[in-house]
């Protein structure tokens, strides 16, 4: 599923303290993501006194994003000193060309894609790692006769266009003759018996597969996350020139979003009629049910079990993984080094030791 530069001004620093104090209710409980989950309603920073900020999610208006719609809405960007803008995804414009050009200020982005565009010379930062498990999965329909990993072997697979990595690594490492069929983002082949398996995610597409009219156990599952290919999913990126000019910003903007992502998860039907109203204005259909499926699907990958927090630690271990896939597939050169990679958000307003 996989995009203009904003003028910023600064706030004065005592505006950034003063707003995180008055808005203690609200706060992070520690740095490393517990935050409560009461909607900003009182604190916000003085208009003047807001910088405006566009992040770029690498898709369409869904659940999938609702922190960001939903923190926007309920005011809690606003009170980390953020006016934030949501840059709307267009077809055939590239995540590279939006964060090449500077049309972003902050991106979400898949780790994998995110490594390639640092290896190709960008030089993004990961500052915050929401997600640590892959939603990506195949799916089978139980009457082909497909029970276990290996009888996708001789199988024809529906993979959506220029996303084989995974499935090319995952049919490598069983040693499966899988015939790769490139398809769209529909369904529609393997409903059709076009292909014996397809790819989904947990959060979208398998939801869509059962309101076809399939119960799931007519069907059978494979992650990727339990196949050894965790290929972790939603990050936080900037530039380095971002995140040297205004290390401030980096910091509130990955807090409001905690915050806004775990009022989100905690209040899914506030997030679904956030989105179907957006939706609605962009004159897009949408499917309320599926739009709380993805909600809820986000509060299970994300959430973690205290339901206050979330991770935004990228460990090496993941990092490195993913990295050297993609070195054997030859899709880099080298591994970009981890530590110029990853820089917490918490460190950021600290010097870098050498």
């Amino acid at each position: 599923m996989l995009r203009t530069q904003l003028r910023l001004f600064f706030p004065p620093f005592v505006m950034l303290m003063f707003v995180s104090l008055i808005a203690g209710s609200c706060k992070s409980k520690d740095e490393r993501g517990r935050v409560s989950s009461a909607p900003a309603s009182e604190g916000r920073a003085p208009e003047g006194a807001l910088k405006k900020i566009t992040v770029y999610p690498y898709w369409v208006t869904t659940c999938q994003f609702a922190g960001y719609y939903v923190g926007r809405e309920k005011g809690i960007f606003r009170k980390h000193g953020i006016d934030l803008n949501i840059l709307e995804f267009k077809p055939f414009v590239t995540t590279d060309d939006i964060i090449r050009l500077k049309q972003a200020d902050f991106a979400v982005l898949w780790l994998v894609n995110a490594i390639k565009m640092r290896s190709s010379g960008i030089n993004i930062v990961n500052i915050a790692q929401f997600s640590t498990r892959s939603s990506l999965m195949l799916i089978a329909k139980k009457s082909s006769g497909i029970r276990k990993i290996e009888d996708l072997n001789g199988k024809r697979a529906g993979i959506w266009d220029g996303y084989y990595l995974q499935p090319k690594a995952l049919f490598s490492k069983y040693h499966l003759d899988t015939k790769i069929i490139p398809i769209g983002s529909t369904n529609n082949l393997f409903l059709q018996g076009g292909v014996d398996v397809t790819n989904a995610n947990w959060f979208d597409e398998y939801h869509a597969i059962l309101n076809s009219g399939y119960d799931s156990n007519e069907l059978v599952s494979f992650f990727f996350k339990d196949k050894g290919l965790n290929f972790l999913e939603d990050g936080i990126y900037c530039l380095e020139d971002k995140l040297n000019a205004d290390p401030a910003i980096c910091v509130e903007f990955v807090k409001a979003s905690i915050e806004s992502w775990v009022y989100a998860l905690n209040n899914p039907d506030t997030s679904v009629a956030v989105i179907l109203r957006i939706l609605n204005r962009q004159k897009t259909t949408a499917n309320r049910s599926h739009q709380k499926w993805m909600i809820e699907r986000y509060r299970d990958l994300y959430l973690q079990k205290d339901k206050v927090s979330l991770n935004t630690d990228l460990k090496y271990s993941d990092y490195n993984s993913n990295a050297n896939v993609l070195l054997d597939y030859q899709q880099i050169n080298s591994i970009p080094p981890y530590k110029l990679f990853f820089r917490h958000y918490t460190t950021l307003l600290h010097p870098v030791s050498n």
